[in-house]
């Protein structure tokens, strides 16, 4: 688990660099604010815009290496570049640019995960936000776990306010729903 930790120092050291406002998601942001479980990878949102993608999808596999073949092309058409760090750690690196994940990059915070790997992680509500928008099952396990670890901490209206426009985007409102069930029960 210290090398997917010290991967996300890295990734969050590569984007502070270069002065890319970013943040990291997923399983290691589950660390900070959830459960202990298993991660194999980091995932990030980096602050990229619209009509600027190149000069982050060219930076970031000239530092690292691809994942798959044409991995320039596939980010362009999906905004996620897939790359690995070092030792093969898979970086699903997402081309940030909605006003969500703009205000949720201004809203993260920096932690101590182990000793000397400071990271830059979403808040424990985006995290919410961000898990109940993919709606699978791990992201409602890692919910349940972050409500219980948080508690009365977390931020319930803003989560709501966050993920209602997702959930319609989406076109499903049931989603809101689920979230308030998992809230109930944990």
């Amino acid at each position: 688990m210290i090398a997917i930790i010290e991967q996300a120092h890295s990734l969050d050291e590569f984007f502070g660099a270069r002065g890319w406002p970013a943040c990291i998601i997923g399983g290691v942001a589950n660390l900070r604010w959830g459960q202990l479980r298993l991660t194999r990878d980091v995932d990030a949102t980096v602050l990229a815009g619209f009509g600027d993608e190149d000069r982050f999808i060219n930076a970031i596999l000239e530092a690292f290496r691809p994942r798959i073949a044409d991995a320039a092309a596939f980010a362009r058409a999906n905004r996620v570049v897939l790359a690995q760090g070092p030792g093969g750690i898979g970086l699903d690196i997402s081309l940030g640019a909605l006003p969500f994940e703009e205000a949720m990059i201004a809203r993260a915070t920096r932690a101590e995960l182990a000793p000397g790997c400071w990271v830059t992680t979403a808040s424990a509500e985006d995290l919410i936000v961000l898990k109940a928008f993919a709606d699978r099952p791990q992201d409602w396990v890692d919910i349940a776990g972050i409500v219980a670890r948080q508690g009365s901490a977390l931020d319930w209206p803003a989560i709501t306010d966050r993920l209602a426009p997702l959930a319609t985007l989406k076109e499903a409102p049931e989603i809101l729903s689920r979230l308030d069930r998992a809230r109930r029960e944990s």
